[in-house]
């Protein structure tokens, strides 16, 4: 440690200030714990704020909040995603939590019986941890990186801006989750769009959404913990058709081919030997929990992960990871389901800490 840098000491510090963070601080602001959120952001609203424009949630507005407040009403029956930054800014200041921005988490130590967060502002020194950093900075590499030949233009749907700067091009989107239909969607407005699926796309009935899959992961939660067999699961991979997906099929427009082998110069080539010359390539392939800052720690495991109980990592019992998906918690990385483990996270951080749970269970 260089002891020229500030050092402040506090409970709890939770890393990320996005739904997952906001969700743990609603909890924490009651725990009697003092506690900070280290945001990256230099704006509220997380991962919200560099998604595309046009994407919209996959509930109405009831089924898309945080714990203790409602997202507003939109003008839509989905949620744009101003709406969610708008909210999420809205949210941490009612609460006025403690978020301290932009501050870069490097690595997390451990020093006897505390975590040391490292920063480019200084040194955090905590008696637990949460990360709740997300997905959004880890995207999953296109396999065309390893070999690039392509002219094109390739991207991350996490640097997808909106429509326009396709206008009139060539364009493949591949992916076959929400996003991949959101974007592949609005694009055949003005655009020639193919869209490519490693499987066939599957679409939830018309009027089933976010609600229905919530629903489920929710009795599933209930069935595994009361040793019940779980219902099979409906994929929170499966497509709403939000009106711009469901426009889009109606009009013939939507309709996806199996992912191609390589990419050359001009563009994908699949294994029959067939090639299409594009543009550009929009590789929504989704993300990967950002947890490089815990590295140090050594818990991660190969797949990337970290091993959980609950939200509790198995071998550093004083961090928690909180909306990463199931893994960390059913739902977690969702703005409905996220309220439950954060709930959970912070009832075992004050039981570890000695002062017991009631505070985190009222609502």
């Amino acid at each position: 440690m260089d002891l020229a840098e500030p050092v402040q000491t506090t409970d709890v510090v939770v890393i990320g200030a996005g739904q997952a963070g906001l969700a743990v601080g609603y909890y924490l602001r009651r725990s009697g714990l003092s506690f900070v959120l280290l945001d990256s952001g230099t704006e509220p609203g997380g991962a919200w704020r560099l998604t595309w424009p046009s994407l919209r949630l996959f509930s109405p507005a009831q089924w898309s909040s945080l714990p203790g407040w409602q997202l507003p009403p939109s003008s839509d029956e989905y949620p744009a995603r101003d709406d969610v930054v708008r909210y999420l800014a809205n949210y941490e200041a009612r609460y006025d939590l403690p978020i301290e921005r932009p501050v870069l988490v490097r690595t997390v130590t451990r020093r006897h019986d505390t975590l040391h967060v490292a920063t480019d502002r200084g040194i955090w020194v905590a008696r637990a941890v949460v990360s709740a950093t997300g997905t959004w900075a880890n995207p999953v590499a296109p396999f065309s990186t390893t070999a690039r030949v392509f002219r094109g233009v390739e991207l991350h749907s996490a640097l997808y801006s909106g429509p326009e700067p396709f206008r009139g091009r060539r364009v493949v989107v591949v992916g076959g989750g929400n996003s991949g239909a959101q974007i592949a969607a609005e694009l055949t407005e003005m655009a020639d769009v193919q869209w490519v699926t490693r499987t066939p796309p599957r679409f939830l009935a018309d009027g089933v959404d976010g609600r229905a899959l919530f629903a489920q992961a929710t009795e599933r939660y209930l069935a595994l913990r009361d040793g019940r067999p779980p219902p099979p699961a409906l994929s929170l991979g499966d497509i709403v058709a939000v009106p711009v997906v469901r426009a889009a099929r109606e009009r013939g427009l939507l309709q996806s081919v199996p992912l191609f082998d390589r990419l050359d110069s001009g563009g994908p080539v699949w294994p029959d030997g067939t090639h299409r010359s594009v543009d550009a390539v929009i590789w929504a392939i989704g993300f990967r929990p950002a947890l490089a800052h815990l590295e140090s720690l050594g818990v991660l495991e190969s797949d990337g992960r970290i091993a959980t109980q609950g939200t509790r990592a198995v071998r550093e019992p004083r961090l928690w990871l909180v909306g990463y998906g199931d893994w960390a918690g059913y739902a977690s990385a969702t703005l409905i389901g996220v309220g439950r483990s954060a709930r959970a996270t912070v009832g075992e951080i004050m039981a570890a800490l000695g002062l017991g749970e009631a505070a985190a269970r009222h609502d």
